[in-house]
């Protein structure tokens, strides 16, 4: 086999990962531009300023309640609506989840859709969306 063709036979064993492996990934990559500036990269927080993430019950618990807090922020937090689609919504809690010491199932991208949804029903209501 020459070179060019072990690069090439590379190059296709590379794309035939499994998905999980990437979206763990993408997951960790995307929380570290998105959340890690008030998350701290180990899930920390700053005490008094923003929540440890590491062992918190919340991010552990419903994870459409989860998908609609990172949706339409709460307290001081950013709404990420606007920035973020409902599978990278989905990869960085499916990360935040399972990463320091956590131990909860994956989101998926419809329970994000479906957290998104309803904010919008309630928004058009007239409810506040958290």
């Amino acid at each position: 086999m020459t070179r060019t063709q072990r690069f090439f036979a590379a190059i296709a064993l590379a794309a035939a990962l499994p998905a999980p492996a990437l979206a763990q990934d993408d997951g960790q990559s995307r929380f570290l531009s998105w959340c890690s500036a008030c998350h701290q990269a180990t899930g920390q927080g700053v005490k008094g300023a923003f929540p440890a993430l590491a062992g918190d019950t919340f991010v552990q618990g419903d994870p459409t309640t989860v998908a609609s807090t990172v949706l339409n922020g709460r307290g001081g937090m950013p709404s990420f609506k606007g920035d973020l689609k409902d599978a990278e919504i989905a990869q960085i809690l499916t990360y935040v989840r399972s990463s320091w010491g956590n131990s909860a199932g994956p989101v998926t991208e419809a329970q994000v859709a479906a957290a998104r949804a309803a904010s919008a029903a309630a928004a058009a209501r007239g409810l506040q969306a958290h």
